[in-house]
């Protein structure tokens, strides 16, 4: 369409025209995301011509038609500026029924939700469209919601969170989402001020349907239910990407602990429920990792303390379900093919790292899964399908960032113990996590841990002495290529290997390693010349 005659006729039609035209531009372009750069300027117009018309006094189908041409506008970040205006900004926020930085009374609010026709919702639900699209692509317009601060409206919407429609309520939702994302310093005033954070679990307790049966324990779902609706599955994520941000920095106080609690007794809840599909499921446990990865690790021992539901006797009486679901969700993220390990997996991993670190019970779980006793020490660590055969293949991964967490989850599975550790994956896997800590030499990490000992299975006790403590496995005996040769032979053989090291180290293609006494590497030459560290222990006169 000819955007010269739009801009005209918003100028000189009437009401009822308007709306035709703009129906049928929406009808062409809404799929179009790809804009033409010289028709910038007239789009540009378009925008405050179609905020000029919001403006006026026009009918509720009017107003649902202008927002949608907004709407497909506001896909392009560079033709926003007359809506990231003061005016613009409160002009879509008063038709999503935000009432900018104004005290609302939430009773008043929910009556006033109730009563609204479904024409007008429909203009509430394009106004909080338009105002996420803006709000992510504009700046300038982020910085007009922090002034006239809207997120204070948007607070007040939540308190009516259980008259929400689904549209409402996700895109609002959303929109507390983005501007908690894109703008940091309107997290502290949501947290300490708007108290966005017990507001956010009144909508995850509401929309997830919990049930208390005791302190910080929910309900467990009904094995036969129908699984949860997709609606209020998409609402959760929402709200649970919101409070993700809102949990970033630290957090202190009676109150804050009593949320914080209350949070993570609600994804433990989350953990056990079931979506529609199986995909959406696991993306909700995702959020929730990531979310439970933001609680002070103290406050997960809520994951497995369920008294009155009770827990395995084995474990002190801990309930293991949750972390049962975890581990079982890390194994779907290793499985994922072409996926992002980054971003997928090392969330969970560090998760359970940090869990099984402070809380002795889960350790033990968590290790009786992963780490069994061992029997077949006939194959390299690395090959097979166990989960630990998984665990040890990513200790050598080329991202630097998933060779460290999963190293550190096994680790802090063995106690931090070194010896424990080889026994598992052997020297050459472990070697980049001991360089790292300075645990080449042997030895344990910094964490105390419980007495609670490991015992060896008969196989991996008659099998031990046959290890190759490099490979971690039992090695097929193979030819010495050495043996039918003279002594004259070897050692020219000798001399022409060591002649081939310091080529190559002279030329710095390679530089030859030590370990130094307190079991960090360093240049050879360093780790020869270095005297040996008196030892304070020592029992010697």
């Amino acid at each position: 369409m000819d955007l010269n005659n739009i801009l005209y006729q918003l100028e000189t039609a009437s009401e009822e025209d308007i709306e035709k035209l703009l129906q049928q531009y929406n009808v062409e372009n809404t799929q179009t995301f790809s804009f033409d750069p010289k028709e910038e300027t007239l789009r540009s117009k378009l925008c405050h011509g179609v905020l000029t018309v919001l403006g006026r006094q026009v009918q509720p189908s009017c107003q649902k038609t202008c927002l949608e041409t907004l709407r497909i506008m506001s896909r392009d970040k560079r033709v926003l500026a007359p809506v990231a205006t003061k005016e613009g900004m409160l002009t879509l926020a008063g038709m999503a029924r935000l009432r900018a930085g104004e005290e609302q009374d939430a009773d008043k609010k929910s009556s006033q939700e109730q009563t609204l026709s479904e024409e007008n919702k429909r203009v509430v639900v394009e106004a909080l469209k338009c105002l996420c699209n803006v709000v992510y692509n504009s700046p300038a317009a982020q910085q007009v919601c922090v002034d006239v601060q809207l997120v204070r409206g948007l607070c007040a919407s939540l308190a009516t969170a259980r008259t929400w429609s689904h549209e409402v309520g996700l895109f609002t939702l959303r929109l507390l989402f983005l501007l908690s994302a894109l703008q940091p310093p309107v997290r502290g005033l949501l947290r300490r001020e708007w108290h966005a954070v017990r507001l956010l679990t009144e909508v995850l307790e509401h929309t997830l349907d919990v049930r208390w049966v005791g302190p910080y324990e929910a309900a467990r779902p009904d094995p036969q239910a129908v699984s949860m609706p997709a609606e209020n599955n998409e609402r959760a994520m929402e709200a649970l990407k919101a409070m993700f941000n809102l949990t970033l920095s630290e957090t202190g106080g009676e109150e804050d602990d009593h949320q914080l609690r209350l949070i993570a007794a609600i994804l433990r809840h989350l953990l056990m429920l079931k979506t529609e599909t199986e995909e959406k499921t696991e993306e909700a446990h995702s959020h929730a990792v990531n979310l439970l990865n933001n609680l002070p690790v103290s406050y997960l021992d809520v994951l497995i303390d369920v008294p009155v539901q009770g827990g395995q006797e084995k474990y002190a009486g801990k309930n293991m379900d949750a972390i049962e679901v975890l581990l079982d969700f890390m194994e779907k993220r290793i499985d994922k093919q072409g996926s992002n390990y980054k971003e997928g997996l090392t969330p969970v991993l560090s998760l359970l790292t940090e869990g099984s670190r402070h809380h002795r019970e889960i350790r033990r779980y968590i290790k009786a899964q992963v780490l069994p006793p061992l029997k077949d020490v006939k194959s390299r660590p690395e090959i097979g399908t166990t989960i630990r055969n998984k665990l040890v293949r990513l200790m050598t991964h080329v991202d630097m960032g998933v060779k460290q967490t999963a190293a550190e989850f096994l680790f802090v599975l063995c106690k931090e113990s070194v010896d424990n550790l080889l026994k598992y994956t052997g020297y050459g896997n472990a070697a980049g996590l001991l360089a790292a800590r300075g645990l080449l030499g042997g030895g344990r990490g910094e964490t105390q841990y419980s007495d609670d000992q490991d015992s060896d299975t008969e196989e991996y006790k008659s099998a031990k002495p046959f290890i190759n403590p490099i490979t971690g496995h039992v090695e097929e005996p193979i030819p010495n290529p050495v043996e039918e040769m003279t002594e004259e032979q070897k050692e020219y053989e000798a001399e022409k290997l060591a002649n081939m090291f310091d080529k190559l180290s002279r030329q710095h293609v390679i530089r030859p390693m030590g370990v130094k006494p307190d079991g960090t590497l360093a240049p050879l030459e360093e780790t020869l010349c270095s005297p040996p560290e008196e030892n304070s222990d020592s029992d010697s006169d």
